[in-house]
């Protein structure tokens, strides 16, 4: 090649040498990263990525830290099940199981309880990470006497399992159950539609009681942040206007439909010979405008499209 040719060959910088770190170099700084977190008491966050039986039944969780397997005892889960004739779970382990299942992929903090340099193993708790949130979050007071999280107050939180009409989120280290009514201004059939494990979401504190770390309940909605829009659309609507619209839920006869102009509506009939279905496109008339409920009440006329 002459001297004067030009290459394809990319300028060798003097930052080139930061990119050049071996994945051995990577997982040496994780370690030492973590070893520090363990001196100093440094809460960690990974994602609950397995369940696992020991060799003498009990049941672990598996927590990725970056790359680095971290294991945590059911017992410092921070699961919470009573146990008495009202709430007879059956067995203990199942159930807890079960609830795990739900949690995978889910964002959890944790303290390192112990480590071993030489397999690199940890041992963690998360109920010992969850105390020491709800101390800092719940219990210490700024210096105007407040503490960090209280009534009213919008505040992120993650989504560790969701089920067709709830969703369980975690509030730095409390978790609570928002029903689906507390979700949406929307009808909403199914909260799996629109939340996800492992989500980060909004939230309004609606209630919060915290007498020690061992004894904070808070309550918290998501649909008081997002606002209601089917108020504003509700003045698209017209009395004997046909729209279309989606079921979102059938409760005993009564047929709830999400119109596409962004209003709420109940069905009590369907003219359409075939029985309506969940998620089944339809057409519908609007015989009455309830607005103190700001909901649309009219009749299915047909069914556009079935879900089957």
């Amino acid at each position: 090649m002459m001297p004067n040719e030009t290459t394809n060959t990319p300028i060798l910088t003097l930052d080139s040498d930061a990119k050049l770190e071996t994945a051995q170099s990577i997982s040496d700084l994780t370690w030492h990263e973590i070893q520090n977190a363990y001196r100093t008491r440094r809460i960690l966050t990974g994602m609950l990525g397995g369940i696992e039986k020991t060799e003498n039944g009990s049941l672990i969780a598996v927590v990725y830290y970056k790359d680095f397997r971290t294991v945590i005892p059911v017992t410092e889960m921070m699961i919470h099940l009573m146990q008495d004739e009202a709430h007879d779970y059956g067995e203990l382990a199942l159930r807890q199981n079960k609830i795990l299942n739900n949690m995978l992929g889910c964002e959890i903090d944790f303290l390192i309880k112990g480590l071993d340099p030489k397999t690199r193993s940890i041992v963690a708790s998360r109920k010992e990470a969850m105390l020491k949130k709800r101390q800092i979050f719940y219990l210490d007071k700024d210096a105007s006497g407040m503490p960090k999280v209280y009534e009213d107050r919008i505040v992120q939180a993650r989504v560790i399992a969701v089920a067709e009409k709830v969703v369980r989120a975690e509030i730095f280290g409390v978790e609570t159950s928002i029903l689906a009514r507390d979700l949406s201004f929307d009808w909403m059939g199914d909260a799996r539609e629109r939340f996800q494990v492992g989500d980060h979401i909004l939230v309004r504190i609606l209630d919060v009681r915290a007498d020690s770390p061992e004894q904070v309940i808070v309550h918290a909605d998501v649909k008081s942040v997002e606002g209601n829009t089917s108020k504003e659309n509700m003045k698209k609507c017209k009395i004997q206007g046909k729209y279309a619209g989606t079921v979102e839920d059938i409760h005993k006869g009564t047929v709830f439909v999400r119109l596409s102009i962004g209003v709420n509506a109940i069905a009590h009939s369907c003219y359409d010979s075939r029985t309506v279905g969940k998620k089944d496109q339809v057409s519908f008339v609007v015989t009455h405008i309830d607005e103190e409920r700001n909901v649309a009440l009219g009749i299915i006329t047909r069914i556009i499209k079935q879900t089957i």
